[in-house]
Formats: C-alpha cells, structure tokens, sequence
C-alpha cells in the first residue's frame, strides 16, 4: 500500500494541506455569512410584511425565511467540519467528535425543516396529493 509519504514530498504535502486548511475556513466562513444574510433578509422581508397589515402571515413566513437561512448556512459549517476533520488531520478521535458534530447539526436541520414546512418530510407526498385533489375541484 503506498502512503502520501511515498508520492508527495513534504513541501507539497505542506502546500496541501494549507491549502485545506484555507478551504476549510474560507466555507466555514461562507456558512456563518449565509446565516447572517438570512437573518437580515428574513427580518427585513417579515418588517416589509408587517407593513402591508398582516402581522400573522408576516411571523410565519420570518420562521421559515430565518430557518431556511440557518439551514444552509448549518450546511456549510458541515462540509467545513469535514474537510476540516477527516482530510486535515484524520483519526478516529476526530472521526468520533466530527460524528458528534454531524449528529447533532442532522437534528438541528431536521427539526428546522419540519418547523419551516410544518410536517414531517415523510408526509410530503400526502400533502402533494391533498394539494392536487383540491386543486381538481
């Protein structure tokens, strides 16, 4: 079997893995712009609502807006913890706190998705076929 060692020498294995490192952090960085963008959008598109006269539509749509916006920005911070952790520096250690991190980061956009479309995912066709039916009518 043949390591790295044996094809790369050390200056471009240390040029790859700055390079990751870079990669990493620019996404990771990326992730939390997108959270904050979508915090700002969601609150500027809900005051826009309020303003128009529906309080109630204008706080259910800033939920979903704020929550699709952590979503995605929950996704970056994932593929930065797996460059991060597993091409980095990989060992079981970090495989096992990276594990942890998507685990809970999995629940977090799992609970997030049900929040925005308030069913389960597994309901989607249910409610697609109910959607269809009365739109047939």
């Amino acid at each position: 079997m043949m390591t790295s060692g044996l094809i790369f020498t050390e200056e471009i294995r240390g040029l790859i893995l700055h390079g990751l490192h870079w990669a990493a952090s620019t996404i990771e960085l990326l992730g939390v712009v997108v959270i904050v963008c979508g915090v700002l959008a969601a609150t500027v598109w809900s005051l826009n609502e309020m303003r128009r006269g529906a309080p109630a539509d204008a706080f259910r749509s800033y939920r979903a807006n704020l929550g699709r916006g952590i979503l995605l920005g929950l996704e970056f911070l994932i593929a930065a913890d797996i460059i991060g952790m597993v091409a980095i520096v990989p060992s079981f250690d970090r495989l096992g706190i990276l594990a942890l991190i998507i685990v809970i980061r999995t629940f977090l956009s799992f609970s997030l998705q049900i929040e925005i479309e308030g069913r389960w995912p597994w309901r989607r066709h249910d409610r697609e076929v109910s959607d269809a039916a009365r739109g047939s009518l």
